[in-house]
């Protein structure tokens, strides 16, 4: 009995702090609508609502979530195992030019079998750029923040230089365009949709099935276990015996691969040929979704849907009260803040007990 109702006064505690993050959010946001000359109510409303109004609003929230899904599982897998991925944005590309090259190099096969090796590829290639920075860290204690960051650049250089030169479309060079883009891939091999006439496809069945694969992964495997047990105390785990580098690589080529994965889907359901900023910032929203999940597989897939929310009403926000892009990227930004700072708080016990001290001086509470 004592135990259910601290488990319910620690997710009481949880809940309203997150909410209450995201209610000052709003607030600054507001405050920077007013000083833009819109009207916060409405663009609030909008935000949150129109999306929902209409088959084309909820299909492209769907859109949206596939690849923030497949992102967040990466970053799940990798957090837990106590090394921090912020290369998403890098292995994204890297992921979808491996895909790329199947697709378009490849020589003609049965959808059947042509996607499999395409989603294969898209992974491998996430997984290369993520070991990159495993690598690094398990073995020569190169700082991991450091490396993803700067794998990004590279990842992005190599794949403008890659759709502007040797993968470019041929036609675009025939009728003197200069588009930066591929060539667009086979119909066969893209994925399929789910409602006509709307964006979305099969790639958010795709991520939820792999967010429970995941699940078990991490909780119901041996290697999942080794793997949360070096990222909750890696010296102690060391101690017991387990190969500590072995698991923070792993970890790093699992959080690529999905990261990876995110490229195909973007490739195969949306864009079907490789276009610049296919990554869409995914690499840092899913980071965000994946702490909003609490780290827990199952946990992103809603908290990608509500981001995906988020996305799409700020698209359709900026239309309607006509207010600066970077006004709604503020908006983002502080409520992408506003969850990152109470996900502190939340795991942080040190930090959570100084801010109950500090809340019941405040009151009057001892």
């Amino acid at each position: 009995m004592g135990n259910s109702r601290r488990r319910l006064q620690e997710l009481t505690f949880n809940v309203g702090l997150t909410a209450l993050s995201l209610l000052l959010a709003l607030v600054i946001g507001a405050v920077l609508f007013l000083i833009a000359g819109a009207n916060p109510i409405k663009a609030y409303g909008v935000m949150f609502t129109a999306p929902l109004e209409d088959i084309f609003g909820i299909t492209e929230i769907f859109v949206r979530a596939a690849p923030l899904l497949l992102v967040a599982l990466g970053i799940s897998i990798s957090f837990r195992s106590g090394i921090l991925n912020i290369g998403g944005e890098g292995q994204i590309l890297v992921g979808a030019i491996f895909g790329l090259c199947i697709a378009l190099y490849a020589p003609p096969m049965h959808w059947s079998i042509m996607m499999p090796l395409i989603f294969a590829a898209s992974f491998a290639g996430g997984a290369l750029w993520g070991g990159i920075a495993g690598w690094m860290k398990a073995y020569l204690n190169v700082n991991e923040i450091l490396s993803t960051v700067m794998l990004n650049y590279v990842a992005i250089q190599i794949y403008s230089y890659l759709i502007r030169g040797p993968m470019m479309d041929k036609q675009e060079i025939v009728y003197g365009t200069g588009a930066s883009q591929t060539a667009r891939i086979a119909r066969e091999y893209w994925l399929a949709k789910l409602i006509p006439g709307a964006r979305m496809h099969s790639g958010m069945i795709i991520a939820v099935v792999l967010a429970v694969i995941v699940f078990f992964f991490l909780w119901k495997t041996i290697y999942g276990y080794r793997m949360r047990a070096v990222g909750a105390e890696i010296r102690a785990s060391r101690y017991a015996g387990v190969n500590t580098r072995w698991y923070l690589l792993l970890a790093m080529l699992l959080a690529g691969g999905f990261a990876g994965l995110a490229g195909a889907v973007e490739v195969l359901g949306v864009h079907h040929r490789g276009l610049e900023s296919i990554s869409a910032g995914y690499g840092f929203s899913g980071i965000v979704v994946a702490l909003f999940g609490g780290l827990h597989p199952l946990g992103a897939i809603p908290a990608s849907i509500i981001f995906g929310l988020l996305i799409v009403g700020a698209d359709m926000m900026q239309r309607a009260v006509h207010v600066p892009a970077y006004i709604i990227l503020a908006i983002q930004g502080l409520i992408i803040l506003a969850i990152v700072s109470s996900n502190v708080f939340i795991t942080k016990k040190g930090m959570r007990a100084k801010m109950v001290k500090f809340l019941g001086k405040a009151t009057g509470r001892k």
